[in-house]
């Protein structure tokens, strides 16, 4: 993320809990440097889980200062919906 994006949140936090359409929630931590926020541990598990790819649009809601729902499209523009699985239990809010 540019950080002039971040000057939409109150304060850039170190964590974001994702939430999707299905109900399930992931903890990411955020990485500042230089001139950009990124989503750090726990993003790669899960964009793997949701199988994002090259040419897959993510969007990003922001529901409160620390949380955002995550809505992934394929690229026919058809919204992926992965329910809730095995994966990283560090990173599962719902464990």
């Amino acid at each position: 993320m540019p950080l002039d994006f971040t000057k939409h949140f109150p304060a850039v936090p170190t964590e974001f809990k994702l939430k999707t359409n299905t109900g399930c929630s992931w903890r990411v931590t955020v990485r500042l440097t230089n001139s950009r926020a990124t989503l750090d541990q726990g993003w790669a598990t899960f964009a793997t889980v949701h199988q994002i790819k090259i040419g897959y649009m993510v969007t990003f809601k922001l529901l409160t200062p620390d949380t955002l729902k995550v809505i992934v499209f394929n690229d026919d523009d058809i919204e992926v919906v992965t329910k809730c699985g095995r994966h990283d239990e560090a990173f599962d809010v719902n464990v």
